[in-house]
């Protein structure tokens, strides 16, 4: 049985369709999933990026596609009423509902909904006060311990070279984003093309030029 860890964070539409789609994507393997809230915004800071939504053409295109890609899966997506938006509270409250920076599927699968199902506003006080009562967390959401395993989460990812989510790693290995699925599932079918060096001789690549910033 192999152990995938699926590195996550709520504000990410992407997180949410590859969320979804999983048992499908994966069925008739044997594996089992970690579920690991990081923050996005950790990301894009250490590698100095601008999120999707950063960049005004591509925020167009991102939201037009998700929506798209949610209605080829037959998946339900109604846009958040703003977008982006803090997920800290989000994170933490997963993180307060589990242990050593992991959260269940059930606790994922309920914030995913308040985000990405009904089009309100994600960060709402008052709706995210509901939610805190629906989980029930066995920690407050600003305790120290919390707020930590949530920054070590983060931080590990990075080490482990995570710059986007979603994002499963599976022996070492780490496969981003929605459409990676595809690819995940070869591999812990035994494709014979991860043993043919190519994976490795993809990150060998010379570069050819860097563009001055």
């Amino acid at each position: 049985m192999k152990h995938i860890t699926f590195y996550l964070d709520f504000i990410s539409p992407y997180a949410y369709l590859a969320f979804e789609q999983l048992p499908q994507a994966l069925q008739g393997l044997s594996y089992r999933v970690d579920y690991k809230p990081v923050l996005f915004a950790g990301f894009l800071k250490h590698h100095g990026q601008l999120g999707p939504a950063e960049i005004a053409p591509k925020r167009d295109w991102t939201y037009r596609q998700v929506l798209w890609l949610a209605h080829a899966h037959g998946i339900p997506l109604q846009l958040p009423a703003a977008h982006p938006f803090n997920p800290i509270a989000l994170l933490r409250l997963a993180v307060a509902c589990g242990e050593n920076g992991l959260a269940s599927r059930h606790v994922c699968e309920t914030i995913f909904s308040h985000v990405w199902r009904g089009g309100a506003d994600a960060a709402d006080v008052g709706r995210l006060q509901e939610l805190q009562a629906l989980l029930q967390p066995k920690r407050d959401l600003v305790a120290d311990d919390v707020k930590a395993e949530l920054k070590a989460s983060t931080e590990d990812a990075v080490a482990r070279g995570l710059f986007g989510v979603p994002t499963y790693e599976v022996d070492g290995k780490l496969f981003w984003g929605f459409d990676a699925l595809g690819p995940l599932r070869a591999y812990l079918e035994g494709d014979a093309w991860f043993d043919e060096g190519h994976w490795e001789k993809a990150a060998a690549l010379p570069t050819g030029v860097t563009r001055s910033r």
